[in-house]
């Protein structure tokens, strides 16, 4: 079977900031490779409460309070930050983590955040060619002495992004699965590559569209990293009480069960070519099944 990486996604609403590093600490010493954080100023839930923690302060009690996962971001909303505030964040951060960091970016999609903060919103073409010229700007700023840049939402000019970060080349993934243009901007920019909560067959129809977008740009569809964020439930009344409304959307993307049952749907992953398979995790958090999960599943994929 081909080799597979585990992480764990951290929700930042409704919990604390002891909590979370205790959490950190304990995914840390399960074995699992990768911890991230979300992007959200309200709930990821649609509900309009206002109750989470925010993300770029997160990522760095993240890096301070961990010692060898990845610290991962699924994803920044290109649209909350200048990427030039963004990239010297994550310059700093990476120092923190001693090399660790891997930032994620997207588009954005709660229109309640955006709207509360009267943040623009625009439309899905909007927010995409915002973050197709945010990626370039953050891997310039992040790996060039200086950058200069002319766009329709952002201009630098022999910008400097110093002290850099530790990593050469800090990665960069992308988030979503639109396969027209966020598929296409992962291919020309992206090292990595994630989607939430869909099923094997229809994660591996995507990544074959990502693979065709690399090829249309002359690029080996092998660098770039593939990942999929994936629930966690013992049966469908703990997938509802973990999701509520939006439970029945997740539910492709949700490992229900536990044992051989989970083992074989992660396999199911793993075949398709997913190199990371991240458990997504909200409050109040299943520790159990975390050690559930690291006892049963780990062990079958090492």
């Amino acid at each position: 079977m081909p080799a597979v990486r585990f992480g764990v996604h951290t929700g930042l609403q409704r919990t604390s900031m002891p909590e979370l590093v205790e959490l950190w600490r304990h995914i840390e010493a399960l074995g699992f490779e990768w911890i991230s954080i979300w992007d959200h100023f309200y709930a990821a839930d649609g509900t309009g409460d206002p109750h989470c923690l925010e993300a770029v302060a997160a990522h760095a009690a993240l890096a301070a309070t961990t010692d060898t996962v990845r610290c991962g971001s699924l994803v920044y909303s290109a649209g909350y930050r200048h990427p030039a505030v963004l990239a010297n964040a994550m310059a700093t951060i990476d120092q923190l983590s001693g090399g660790r960091v891997t930032l994620g970016l997207g588009g954005g999609w709660s229109q309640i955040e955006y709207d509360a903060y009267g943040i623009p919103y625009g439309s899905p073409g909007y927010r995409l060619r915002l973050l197709r010229e945010s990626i370039q700007c953050v891997r310039g700023l992040l790996t060039e002495d200086t950058t200069t840049f002319a766009g329709e939402f952002f201009t630098l000019t022999d910008a400097r992004c110093e002290p850099k970060p530790d990593q050469a080349r800090l990665p960069i993934w992308v988030g979503g699965g639109g396969e027209k243009v966020t598929l296409r901007i992962a291919a020309e920019f992206a090292d990595g590559w994630n989607i939430p909560f869909v099923a094997p067959e229809e994660w591996a129809r995507k990544s074959g569209v990502l693979s065709e977008h690399c090829v249309a740009v002359g690029r080996d569809p092998g660098e770039v990293t593939r990942s999929v964020n994936v629930g966690m439930a013992l049966d469908d009344d703990d997938l509802r009480a973990q999701f509520g409304t939006i439970a029945e959307f997740v539910r492709p993307g949700v490992l229900v069960g536990a044992g051989a049952e989970v083992v074989d749907r992660v396999g199911a992953y793993v075949d398709r070519g997913a190199e990371w398979v991240i458990l997504a995790l909200r409050s109040p958090f299943d520790r159990a099944g975390l050690e559930r999960f690291a006892a049963d599943v780990l062990p079958a994929f090492r």
